[in-house]
């Protein structure tokens, strides 16, 4: 049986035609779909001030699905250290946490975009600093015993459904970030699954057990559709947008083309990248199946804006010829 997950970040361009509103419900729709067909995760991103309103507050859209599902796991993939008071975010996580029954998952960032530092008025200088003074009183503030926090005494009541608070990992595109992962956090995402292997080096340097190879799965986007040809005229210009999007954040970050993300102008090179796909049941049921029990399959089924009706054409295909063959 592969993993399926579903991640969402909710861009909405004006040329989607989709309210925001109804953005939000269906994606708790297809949350609650999830659930039902025994989809391990569901995945919400977090950025701030962006034209096609990007989800700047993840927690609350985790609560709403928490409210919503019964199994499925919720991981923000991920939190900006930098932008949150780390007392007031240990509460909201912590509510959350209970709200879920225990199904939270946390990857803390140090962030990259520009604005969003000047609009929270914090140096891009202090994103070490400040993602390490997050984890720390995170895992403190969840005892639920008095700490010390920036000189005074702080508690912070309830703790998290899980003992101990949700699972930290720590996001990062650079060999110090997966060594201070190894060190700090629970587990580490790279941009790049190069940097594995540096994580895994600083690990064994540091006596912890070795987590063996990389296995995160492709997190290439798929729509999954009986005309492929027609299929891509529908999502190519979400494709456009959604590569347009990061690259150009990334290119003023100094980051081009990590996670294969850079400005394109022409929608058929987008195509030959293979980043972006239209595939047919058949082919997706072949591809999982010959990644063997727990290949790992990411829905990102309103990519840069794909209206609702259309990403439910997809997943009902995944419904009802995909998932009864695996």
């Amino acid at each position: 049986m592969a993993v399926f997950a579903l991640r969402f970040d909710f861009r909405n361009p004006p040329f989607a035609g989709t309210t925001m509103a109804e953005r939000y419900a269906a994606a708790l729709d297809m949350a609650e779909w999830a659930d039902e067909h025994g989809f391990l995760l569901v995945i919400l991103s977090e950025h701030h001030g962006a034209d096609d309103g990007y989800l700047p507050s993840p927690l609350p859209m985790a609560a709403a699905i928490a409210a919503r599902t019964r199994q499925i796991r919720i991981q923000i993939a991920a939190l900006v250290s930098s932008f949150h008071d780390p007392l007031r975010l240990a509460e909201d996580i912590a509510v959350v946490d209970q709200l879920s029954g225990g199904r939270l998952d946390l990857v803390i960032a140090q962030g990259y975009v520009a604005s969003e530092f000047a609009m929270f008025d914090r140096p891009l200088s202090e994103r070490v600093r400040r993602s390490e003074e997050l984890v720390e009183t995170l895992r403190k503030a969840w005892t639920g015993q008095p700490f010390e926090y920036r000189g005074r005494t702080a508690r912070l009541t309830p703790a998290p459904a899980q003992p101990g608070g949700p699972q930290l990992t720590l996001g990062g595109s650079s060999e110090s970030a997966a060594r201070r992962a190894a060190r700090l956090g629970d587990g580490f995402l790279p941009t790049t699954p190069e940097l594995w292997e540096a994580y895994r080096d600083e690990l064994v340097k540091l006596g912890k057990p070795d987590p063996g190879p990389y296995a995160a799965g492709d997190t290439s986007f798929f729509h999954v559709t009986h005309e492929p040809d027609k299929a891509w005229d529908a999502i190519a210009p979400y494709a456009m947008h959604e590569m347009n999007a990061y690259g150009q954040w990334m290119a003023e970050a100094g980051i081009a083309g990590v996670g294969g993300y850079e400005p394109i102008a022409d929608a058929d090179a987008l195509r030959a990248t293979g980043q972006y796909r239209t595939i047919t049941p058949d082919e997706l049921v072949a591809e999982l199946g010959a990644k063997g029990p727990f290949g790992f399959a990411l829905l990102h089924p309103m990519m840069g804006g794909i209206p609702p009706e259309l990403a439910w054409e997809s997943l009902r295909l995944i419904e009802t010829e995909v998932l009864p063959r695996l």
